[in-house]
């Protein structure tokens, strides 16, 4: 069984800057690609940034030049550090890793994390 879970949201001001963290628990072999995405308040989810397993980055234009994805394969892990936060951050941050191959030879398509609230205050 693997599970994904996301640490690090918190209500924070504008201008300050928070760091994501997700992981894959159980025993995985490979995952492809893992990112976020989130969902505001009163709207729908959208894409925040994703990170192949060769390192390309992909980010939505909203948050390009102020955040980062990174990946530590190791650790089967994905983090985001976001940097100059304003309150449309604010949002429910849901950590997903798709073609995951687990040691049991399983393939899971995707999965997706709990999510993790983050408030940006004015």
């Amino acid at each position: 069984q693997v599970q994904i879970m996301e640490s690090g949201g918190d209500l924070v001001q504008r201008g300050e800057s928070l760091r994501l963290s997700c992981a894959a628990s159980g025993a995985v072999v490979s995952i492809n690609v893992m990112g976020w995405y989130r969902h505001p308040p009163g709207k729908g989810r959208e894409f925040v940034a994703g990170i192949k397993s060769g390192g390309i980055t992909d980010y939505a234009d909203s948050v390009k030049g102020r955040f980062s994805i990174s990946r530590d394969d190791a650790k089967n892990s994905v983090y985001l550090q976001m940097d100059s936060l304003v309150p449309e951050d604010t949002a429910k941050y849901y950590c997903y890793a798709r073609e995951v191959v687990a040691r049991s030879g399983d393939l899971f398509d995707e999965l997706w994390g709990q999510g993790t609230l983050v408030t940006v205050s004015s």
